[in-house]
């Protein structure tokens, strides 16, 4: 930088030349250098005061944006430690035939306490002994003030219960996030979905896993993150669940039974539309495994699986279509049904005397044991076992649960002529009433095998021939004779045709022998029989119907009744048309309801 001089020469030359006084110069030359320096300091202070500025500006705006961010965040819980490994919550719904939602998953919270970061610990241990009355005051004092470093508290909390736990103000009282699984519908398919559990747990995630049902069945299926949360759709109808539960448990209670099933299945495809057991239980809160006792008492107990029952009567129609099928006999076929009929020591009996003969028909109408055995004596027992093995009653069903397989079909350990003889009206054998319901099923749909399934099916299955089309007609034609006017004439619903089979027997006893106050009462029905949709099972344990003089227990007078009243309130549900009758000669058309 060069610098103006003060005095400049030239200048002062010039002024002592002209007369004019040099020192005016130089103070002239000061002003202006002074005037210079001041605008160049002004400059820079202005800089630096701009610079400073946008430094505040940028500040505050960072400081703006990051409380925005906060404000707008969700508040969480700190973190206690580094997460390990990552577990993987997240599972796929599972939804019935028409979509509705039958379990899925619900964000809530795990509360858990670091006893190193409380303030006051026995403050804490009574506040939470208050909310919750499962937890012991005096052990959670003890855990406070010890040496722990962690300590689970409740696996899962609703909101309202973690903000009560909030408002105690402990800092050593945490929140963890996880995933539990819901069932929105709670009793209703309880068997069939059977519950889940928590697997591995951490801090802030759990592992939700199947503990029984379909949840563990396909518990693999709804964990696999392939499947990118595709629902699990079952062939359930959950308004047809809830009506047949409604007059399942009405009946129970009405029949004073001591529990009961009913399984709802589509002939041709096996789907099963409804499967109940009662008593039942909560999935939301499953009651822990009975160990000791009979299995049967719990609520867990599957009864249309599990159970496994002498079916009674319902078994003849086997007896009578292998006969037919074999020609042996027609539907008009007079039978020897002379009683007692004896075999060594045994007497078999019918529950009324019906006379020196009855046709097969009759048979079948009238329930008689000695003319079934009769059949069942000209079928022979490698023949019989054969048939009843193409019908599935000798090994487990193979619906999707994780109970079927346990659930095997009782067998007598030597096959004899006198088995042969009870076996075909039910007795020396037991079964669940699902195997029936699939026997009857391919009983009625023409002749052909089912597979009963808890999937919905999206293509149609044809199973291999057990009786011809011919047979399957018959058939039908003897269950509906046996509601038009035999032992389950309570079954008759106005404008539906209802055929079906009555059985009652005898409940055996743990230590041997029978009961002889004790049965199981079972109706297996399938609608409209002139062309069959649907097969029906109700089965009741230790029914006893007390509206008479005398105490009422066979299937006639309490399964039967049951089970005509979930037709009627189920058919129309399911789209079966009623009958319609036209008036002959009156253009008049009457429609029964």
């Amino acid at each position: 930088m060069i610098r103006k001089p003060l005095r400049p020469l030239a200048r002062i030359l010039q002024a002592r030349s002209n007369g004019e006084n040099p020192d005016t110069i130089e103070r002239e030359n000061i002003q202006i250098r002074h005037e210079e320096m001041r605008d160049r300091m002004r400059h820079r202070a202005q800089s630096r005061l701009l610079f400073l500025g946008l430094l505040f500006i940028v500040g505050f705006s960072l400081v703006g944006v990051r409380m925005t961010v906060l404000a707008s965040t969700e508040v969480v819980e700190p973190r206690s430690a580094a997460s390990g490994t990552r577990i993987a919550a997240q599972r796929a719904n599972i939804i019935d035939r028409n979509g509705k939602v039958l379990a899925t998953n619900l964000i809530t919270n795990s509360l858990y306490a670091q006893p190193h970061l409380m303030i006051d610990p026995e403050r804490a241990a009574t506040e939470l002994a208050a909310l919750f009355p499962d937890l012991d005051v005096e052990s959670l004092k003890k855990d406070f003030t010890s040496k722990r470093k962690f300590l689970w508290i409740k696996k899962k909390l609703s909101p309202e219960q973690q903000q009560a736990v909030h408002d105690i103000g402990e800092p050593g009282l945490l929140f963890g996030p996880r995933e539990m699984r819901l069932y929105p519908n709670g009793r209703l398919a309880a068997h069939i979905l059977g519950g889940a559990s928590f697997g591995r747990e951490g801090v802030h995630s759990a592992e939700v896993v199947g503990t029984a049902g379909i949840e563990k069945s396909f518990d693999d299926y709804l964990r696999d993150p392939a499947m990118e949360g595709a629902p699990l759709q079952l062939s359930i109808d959950m308004t047809i669940q809830s009506v047949a539960r409604r007059v399942l448990h009405g009946g129970m209670r009405l029949m004073n039974a001591k529990g009961a099933t009913a399984v709802l299945m589509e002939v041709d495809t096996g789907e099963i539309i409804t499967m109940l057991s009662l008593p039942d239980f909560d999935p939301n809160t499953r009651p822990a495994l009975v160990t000791a006792g009979d299995p049967s008492d719990s609520p867990l107990f599957n009864r249309a699986v599990q159970g496994v029952y002498e079916l009674g009567s319902t078994f003849k129609i086997f007896a009578a279509a292998q006969a037919l099928e074999l020609g042996l006999v027609n539907p008009s076929t007079m039978l020897d049904t002379k009683g007692p009929m004896r075999w060594g020591k045994f007497r078999i009996r019918d529950f009324h005397d019906y006379g020196p003969k009855l046709s097969v028909t009759d048979v079948i109408v009238q329930s008689s044991n000695i003319g079934t055995a009769r059949m069942a004596m000209s079928i022979g027992a490698p023949r019989q076992q054969d048939f009843l093995k193409s019908l599935g009653f000798f090994d487990p069903t193979p619906v999707e649960l994780v109970e079927a397989p346990g659930a095997k079909p009782l067998l007598p350990p030597k096959w004899s002529e006198i088995s042969t003889m009870t076996i075909s009206y039910g007795h020396g054998m037991a079964a669940s009433p699902l195997h029936l319901a699939a026997g009857y099923a391919s009983m009625v749909n023409g002749g052909t095998g089912v597979t009963p399934t808890l999937l919905k099916s999206t293509t149609s299955r044809v199973g291999p021939r057990v009786i011809s089309e011919r047979t399957s007609a018959q058939v039908r034609t003897l269950l509906r004779d046996v509601v038009a006017r035999g032992t389950a004439s309570f079954a008759a619903v106005d404008g539906y045709a209802v055929g079906g089979k009555t059985g009652t027997a005898d409940k055996p006893k743990p230590s041997g022998g029978y009961y002889d106050d004790k049965v199981i009462a079972t109706f297996a029905s399938a609608f409209p029989i002139n062309d069959p949709k649907y097969v029906l099972v109700v089965t009741l344990d230790e029914p006893v119907e007390t509206s008479g003089r005398e105490a009422r227990r066979t299937a006639g007078w309490t399964a039967v009744p049951v089970a005509a009243e979930m037709i009627r309130r189920m058919a129309p549900l399911l789209g079966v048309r009623p009958e319609i009758e036209h008036a002959a000669g009156t253009g008049v058309t009457r429609t029964k309801f």
